[in-house]
């Protein structure tokens, strides 16, 4: 089950867990289904491409793996920070961090 949205892409974020703990990076995109992020340079394995043309090389490359949305936390002035949402006059709810009170 999807739970709210508190991570999009292009956000700063810490990880809080796993073996990149302490890091930050740039959310590349969100998984929602999942509740997954792929974080910039973060988590990254070693997958097997095959040729695909003729002038493409295949062999080994190292990608991002997804990160649970749990482990990583938005940063708001350098400090990692908790998500919040406030309502503006029109109905309209920005993602606001609790830490510092400013928008995200």
């Amino acid at each position: 089950m999807a739970e709210k949205k508190r991570i999009r892409a292009n956000d700063t974020v810490k990880i809080i867990a796993g073996k990149d703990r302490g890091k930050t990076g740039r959310v590349l995109r969100f998984d929602g289904d999942k509740n997954r992020v792929f974080v910039e340079g973060m988590n990254m394995v070693k997958k097997a491409v095959k040729k695909q043309r003729q002038n493409e090389q295949g062999g080994i490359i190292e990608v991002e793996a997804p990160i649970d949305v749990s482990n990583v936390m938005p940063v708001s002035k350098g400090q990692p920070t908790r998500v919040g949402v406030r309502l503006d006059k029109d109905g309209k709810k920005h993602r606001v961090a609790r830490r510092t009170g400013e928008d995200l």
